[in-house]
């Protein structure tokens, strides 16, 4: 599952020498295969269960408009 602010995608060896082999948050093991998220707003590789906490955290966090004819713009 995809957002627009994670790019979800199998860890490679290329991103695990190029980059990183740890989740930034937990500092979890990253392996060649695993699912992990590249997390756009923060520039930084994720493992699910940090994605996973963060979207909620995010989800959360937000605000819903419900006054009518209201509009962000």
């Amino acid at each position: 599952m995809g957002s627009a602010c994670f790019i979800t995608q199998k860890a490679t060896r290329e991103i695990l020498l190029g980059v990183t082999n740890m989740c930034a948050e937990c500092y979890s093991e990253i392996k060649i295969g695993d699912i992990i998220h590249y997390d756009r707003i923060e520039y930084r590789y994720l493992c699910k269960i940090c994605e996973e906490n963060i979207r909620i955290e995010m989800n959360e966090n937000s605000e819903n408009v419900e006054e009518e004819g209201a509009m962000l713009f």
